[in-house]
């Protein structure tokens, strides 16, 4: 028996003696690294908005719960065009626009500021921004850790936890302002079946088709969400219930009418929705009005499903 290893080495050609070469880490950055183009953002730390960034651009831009703002934010306290930031020579300053309940900067009420990296600004009772400068990489890794925290991965509609501080806030501000508020319930119909006999991967596929189709439906101020398993959700504010019942018909209808396919296969895919507003029901709270809308999926799937139920009172 050899007393050489079991198994046959690789032969490789000799290698010429090569003197090593010694290059520092500062070189190498500057020899690959080109100038670094900072941008000016904002950060939403606390409030309904939380994780979303704002760039800044141009000379100003307005922060409020009106429609024409650049950031609209429907949190407590804030006014209509509560803040404005202004760009003068390259310096950025924050400017409070006589709001009801003032702009503080680092916990300081401020009328007029110029703003520096790292900056918390509070505004009304519950939002704080951060205001930062991030390169065109850290803006990517922050969109990404946004999207990862409050969006379902399967459909990438807002996930549960975000559809339930959003219902909150929405029901609060609704309460507040007198204003119309609706919400559309929605699942898939004998998704079981769909499992069942064509797999679940391909159930996966029909809670991705019904997410695609659903955001070509919706405004941008709508907040779509998938609630848990096959249900989904839509938060409409400012919509009467039946105009909210409007759009789901339409929802329901485009699903309906949507072919979708798995495997050369054809999935009959339909959808059930329940609808309930406010003030057109009286809920004492948001999960009430959760309950309501609920409430009325389960007489459309009881009525024979692929159909819409409007809760009027």
């Amino acid at each position: 028996m050899s007393g050489g290893p079991p198994y046959k080495s690789n032969s490789f050609p000799p290698m010429e003696d090569e003197a090593t070469c010694i290059t520092s880490l500062a070189s190498l950055q500057q020899g690959k690294a080109g100038p670094k183009t900072l941008n000016a953002y904002l950060i939403v730390l606390q409030g309904s908005n939380v994780g979303e960034m704002y760039k800044i651009d141009g000379s100003e831009l307005f922060i409020g719960r009106s429609v024409g703002v650049n950031i609209r934010l429907n949190d407590e306290g804030i006014s209509r065009r509560h803040a404005r930031i202004i760009n003068e020579g390259g310096q950025l300053f924050i400017e409070d626009l006589m709001s009801a309940n003032g702009t503080l900067v680092n916990g300081e009420a401020v009328r007029r500021q110029p703003l520096q990296d790292g900056d918390k600004i509070l505004l009304g009772s519950t939002t704080i921004l951060k205001f930062t400068y991030h390169d065109n990489l850290e803006e990517s890794f922050q969109q990404k850790m946004y999207e990862a925290a409050l969006r379902d991965g399967l459909t990438k509609a807002f996930n549960k936890k975000y559809f339930l501080d959003r219902i909150e806030t929405e029901f609060s501000f609704a309460q507040r302002h007198q204003s119309s508020l609706s919400l559309v319930m929605f699942d898939i119909d004998f998704f079981k079946k769909v499992n069942d006999g064509f797999g679940h991967l391909a159930g996966d596929a029909a809670l991705v088709g019904v997410s695609q189709v659903s955001h070509t439906m919706l405004r941008n101020e709508d907040v779509f969400a998938r609630y848990g398993g096959e249900e989904f959700g839509i938060i409409c504010r400012g919509t009467p219930a039946a105009n909210a019942a409007i759009l789901a018909d339409r929802l329901r209808a485009a699903v309906e009418a949507t072919v979708f396919d798995w495997q050369g296969a054809r999935m009959p895919i339909t959808i059930s929705c329940g609808v309930a507003g406010m003030p057109e029901t009286a809920p004492t709270s948001s999960v009430e009005l959760i309950s309501f809308a609920d409430e009325a999926l389960y007489e459309s799937k009881r009525s024979g499903r692929n159909r819409v139920t409007l809760r009027e009172r």
